[in-house]
């Protein structure tokens, strides 16, 4: 089979999937969807080339998008690995893998460098919002002149366009991050 009959292979497979899962009949997808039931039927079944503008109907009627219709099936490696990095005192699990709002980045990562001092005057600014929630340990967060307390369960989200950086108190925390595509390149350039 050809890539292109295999990727044509895997959309059909993805449609008929998503109908299933949703509970939807054929009859009500197509509905949805402005096609026939026989016109969705042939192309669920490969009796049918899909064109475009019918995927994209398709994709909006199952609630999903074009890209992740044809994405690739490649899950080879499932398992996400950690990446430290002892000078900064991180060691950070990418976990979105190109997932989610473009440019947009989901990680977990575990802070041993202790909380900056209060006062420093080489913070880090970029454009964009970052925003975090402690899952063990805590954090301290120097926002511009402020020294902010994060704790278990909480969260915070700020402007990066204020000097900050970020460490751990009284010993090692957790933190499930969501950085832009600015945050980013700051926070996890050297993981990509």
């Amino acid at each position: 089979m050809t890539q292109d009959g295999e990727l044509d292979a895997l959309v059909r497979t993805r449609i008929r999937g998503l109908r299933l899962a949703q509970g939807r009949s054929l009859d009500e997808l197509a509905a949805r969807c402005y096609l026939s039931p026989s016109t969705l039927s042939r192309i669920e079944t490969g009796h049918r080339r899909i064109s475009l503008d019918q995927l994209s109907s398709i994709a909006r009627a199952l609630d999903t998008t074009i890209d992740q219709l044809v994405e690739p099936a490649g899950d080879e490696d499932v398992v996400i690995r950690p990446e430290h990095h002892e000078e900064r005192g991180i060691t950070t699990w990418v976990l979105s893998r190109g997932a989610g709002a473009p440019g947009t980045k989901v990680a977990k990562m575990r802070i041993t460098k202790p909380a900056p001092a209060p006062g420093r005057a080489d913070l880090k600014v970029h454009p964009g919002r970052d925003w975090f929630t402690v899952l063990s340990g805590t954090v301290v967060l120097l926002l511009g002149e402020r020294r902010i307390t994060v704790e278990v369960g909480q969260a915070a989200e700020f402007s990066t366009m204020v000097p900050h950086e970020f460490g751990a108190l009284g010993g090692p925390a957790e933190i499930l991050g969501i950085f832009d595509q600015d945050g980013r390149r700051m926070h996890l350039t050297s993981l990509e």
